[in-house]
């Protein structure tokens, strides 16, 4: 019998005033700073760790997430960039393998809704916030669990980088397959998940690559689910991969296709090889984008080397 969790409101309260950098000592605690928009009539003193609990609440699959903050200005011009903006950062990459890119693309977007009241000169805003996840808390804790059972078996302690990224595109290569039945279904979001690959043995291009990218982080590897579009005998579709990072440059790597074509064709290729079939979306062909995951010009060649 499966064990039901019941989740509450995540309830945050924000603090209107100038950005500042939140000082953390020690190591326990990253000391994150997200650069926010100040061109809004809404500043957040401690957007910081708005945006820490926003993103934890994102990771328990909270049905609901309210922001209340008081104000002596009308903000409700702002109140729906503001929260797009705050989401955008709480899906940003922090090295946590169940977040970033693991997030980001296991939910469909959002609705928001907001209320406020007026006393004096005061004005007191409510914020909600309606994720729609494609995973349930005990899907994830069964992902979790199933994770941790594979990392465990791949045994890669102590393995050079390209052993640990080599055995965990191997492992998805050939125990997952591509789920035809669902492929056009818009309402079977399983499809596009890390369960849905590992349960049913079956997934999209978006399942393939989101697990991909969380079985490499939990192997110590860095990692992107890239999305864009993608060229093949059947024409242009709208498309997800990965791209990983080796001995200081990053590479590409295609599952889904090598899966499905039964080659290794598109493991750990360069952007000069990919960019004829493979084209990505703007925000993952910027300058900035490259230069925090600079691609290597050649295709890897293993030459038994470590890393």
């Amino acid at each position: 019998m499966a064990r039901i969790i019941t989740l509450k409101t995540k309830k945050i309260s924000a603090v209107i005033g100038a950005v500042f950098i939140i000082a953390v000592s020690g190591c326990a605690v990253p000391g994150y700073h997200y650069d926010v928009r100040r061109d809004l009539s809404i500043t957040f003193g401690n957007a910081d760790s708005v945006i820490e609990e926003i993103r934890e609440a994102f990771r328990a699959r909270c049905p609901k997430i309210t922001v209340c903050y008081e104000s002596g200005s009308d903000n409700m011009d702002d109140i729906y960039p503001l929260i797009d903006e705050l989401v955008m950062f709480a899906m940003s990459e922090t090295g946590d393998p169940c977040m970033g890119d693991y997030l980001y693309h296991q939910y469909g977007g959002y609705r928001t809704e907001y209320s406020y009241e007026k006393n004096g000169d005061r004005f007191s805003y409510t914020i909600d916030i309606f994720p729609e996840y494609f995973t349930t808390p005990n899907q994830e804790k069964t992902v979790d669990e199933r994770i941790s059972e594979i990392v465990a078996e791949l045994d890669v302690g102590g393995k050079s980088e390209y052993e640990k990224i080599s055995a965990v595109y191997n492992y998805v290569y050939e125990n997952v397959k591509y789920d035809k039945v669902h492929k056009k279904n818009p309402h079977y979001h399983l499809k596009s998940t890390a369960y849905g690959a590992l349960t049913n043995g079956c997934a999209c291009c978006q399942g393939y690559s989101v697990l991909m990218y969380r079985l490499l982080r939990e192997v110590g590897i860095d990692a992107r689910v890239i999305t864009g579009n993608a060229v093949n005998e059947d024409g242009i579709g709208y498309h997800a991969w990965n791209i990983t990072g080796l001995a200081g440059v990053y590479y590409n790597i295609d599952v889904t296709w090598d899966s499905q074509s039964g080659t290794h064709h598109n493991f750990l290729k360069s952007d000069k090889e990919f960019s004829e079939t493979h084209i990505r979306d703007e925000q993952y062909s910027t300058a900035e984008f490259y230069e925090r995951y600079p691609m290597s010009e050649s295709n890897y060649i293993y030459r038994g080397e470590k890393q």
